[in-house]
């Protein structure tokens, strides 16, 4: 044998366990069973109704170059000044749906919920060490966060929370960090989403905790240098200056605060802005948190850090406040849990088993692949929530008059035709500044609904078959079923009294 064949020989060898070492360890074994769980509750269906909408908002941006000013969906609030504070956000969410359709959307989804979650182990792990400790913090945080699962431009907000952390945190370890990113990563979050405050007030707690010194029983805060408090300082004023570069101006800064204190019937019957309810399956997942959070205070040698302490506290009053919110506190609690579970044994790489590990991974990843939804089958999804029956109908018979739709349903009505013009979607912003929005909640409670009815001269009715609205049309004379699909119902108002009601059809097309 030459001396060159024995050089050259034993590097595959080498290369082999190596990579089987690297890749085949505990830690990506851990890290692809959190993606495979997270993947299984995030696979099914497409349940959100704002994807249509924000799909018909990027598509017009993207064909004409300008950002939407008014509506132009509705004829009941047509033409009222209306701002787009998600712009950013859909466009990711229209390129793959063009790209790929309905299985570019779900990709993009869960493409999303593995990043926040794989982000947030590590920022788990740069904090306690403990990968073991770690992943399960991360397995807690996915059961808190499945409120937003789905294809939802907030999750954009998340990975910015989670990208602001790791930076933080790294100031925090460190004494210095990469605070110069913090101001592009704000102007890209208020352009994204009107969660880019929550990060603000993360921010804001973060510097304010290291204002103070002092130890009072299992919390602890360390006071910043001069020099500290200075960066943080320059980072925050250039964050704020950075809001400012968007397409509408202060008035997309003060959108969060538009919606807590106009939008009150927003925040009072939208599902996702009601209390947790510990009876149901996120109420018990909320209260098990709460439950290893004190423990853990109790039992715990763990010393809590000011600025940690805050932030669960600002989590779990959001979380518990308002079910959307839940996803926030599993982000900032886990750092936490994961050093409460401190005395989980840490991972020791000389007894770790590659082969085993790469059994896990190859498990998960066949979960991944063999169980990602079809497009047939999130297109059958898609028409068990939404009036895809209808369709066909509506083509060949357009209306000729003004349509009542079901709320959840006005954005996939008119992205699936845009001349149909609706009477309410999810914006529900908009029609709430209108007091449109109030109206539709009496006619969903059968307030005097023949009142309304008449006020905005309804001549068609678009309903779940097992509504109570449609129950009352159905044993009323003055309207007439002229569909009926699984999903949907479509009423039509009798002859004698459409003739006699005033005209207001709203024109069809942009």
């Amino acid at each position: 044998m030459s001396e060159a064949t024995s050089l050259i020989e034993p590097l595959p060898q080498r290369g082999c366990v190596f990579w089987v070492q690297k890749f085949c360890s505990f830690p990506v074994a851990l890290a692809a069973v959190l993606g495979a769980i997270a993947f299984g509750i995030g696979r099914r269906g497409l349940a959100d109704p704002d994807i249509w909408w924000h799909l018909r908002n990027a598509e017009y941006l993207l064909r004409t170059g300008q950002w939407i000013r008014a509506d132009s969906y509705s004829y009941t609030v047509a033409g009222h000044s209306w701002l787009n504070p998600e712009w950013l956000a859909e466009i990711p969410y229209y390129i793959a749906w063009r790209w790929f359709g309905l299985v570019g959307i779900k990709a993009l989804s869960l493409l999303l919920l593995e990043t926040i979650f794989s982000c947030l182990l590590y920022v788990c792990w740069r904090k306690s060490r403990n990968i073991k400790a770690s992943a399960v913090a991360c397995w807690l945080a996915v059961l808190l966060g499945t409120v937003s699962f789905g294809p939802r431009t907030i999750l954009f907000g998340y990975i910015y929370l989670v990208l602001l952390l790791m930076v933080l945190e790294e100031f925090r370890s460190r004494g210095r960090g990469f605070l110069w990113v913090l101001p592009p990563l704000f102007c890209l979050w208020v352009n994204s989403h009107g969660s880019w405050f929550l990060g603000m007030i993360v921010f804001v707690i973060f510097t304010a905790a290291g204002t103070v010194e002092g130890r009072w029983r299992a919390v602890e805060a360390t006071k910043w240098s001069a020099s500290q408090l200075r960066q943080l300082a320059a980072a925050g004023t250039a964050s704020f200056l950075a809001l400012f570069v968007n397409p509408y101006g202060y008035r997309l800064i003060l959108y969060p605060f538009d919606m807590a204190f106009r939008q009150k019937l927003n925040i009072a019957h939208v599902a996702e802005w009601v209390s947790v309810d510990f009876h149901d399956a996120r109420g018990k997942v909320a209260l098990l948190l709460l439950a290893v959070l004190l423990a853990g205070a109790l039992l715990s040698t763990y010393r809590w850090r000011l600025e940690e302490l805050a932030m669960v506290l600002f989590g779990m009053y959001a979380g518990l406040t308002y079910i959307r919110f839940l996803f926030l506190a599993g982000i900032l609690a886990a750092p936490v849990i994961a050093n409460l579970f401190g005395f989980l044994p840490p991972y020791r790489r000389e007894i770790d088993k590659p082969v085993v590990n790469a059994l896990l991974i190859a498990a998960s990843l066949a979960f991944v692949w063999i169980g990602f939804p079809s497009s047939a089958r999130l297109r059958g999804s898609v028409e068990r929530e939404y009036p895809a029956d209808v369709l066909p109908y509506l083509a060949s018979h357009p209306p000729s008059g003004p349509v009542l739709n079901y709320y959840l349903w006005g954005g996939y009505l008119g992205w699936n035709d845009p001349g149909f013009k609706d009477f309410v979607d999810s914006r529900v912003d908009i029609f709430e500044y209108a007091g449109v929005f109030g109206d539709y909640l009496d006619l969903l409670d059968l307030n005097d609904a023949a009142a309304v009815l008449e006020k905005y001269h309804i001549r068609y009715v678009l309903f779940p078959v097992h509504d109570p609205l449609t129950y009352l049309l159905q044993h009323d004379p003055g309207w007439q079923v002229v569909f009926r699909g699984d999903v949907s119902i479509l009423f039509e108002k009798a002859p004698s009294l459409a003739a006699s009601a005033k005209p207001s059809s709203p024109e069809r097309g942009h």
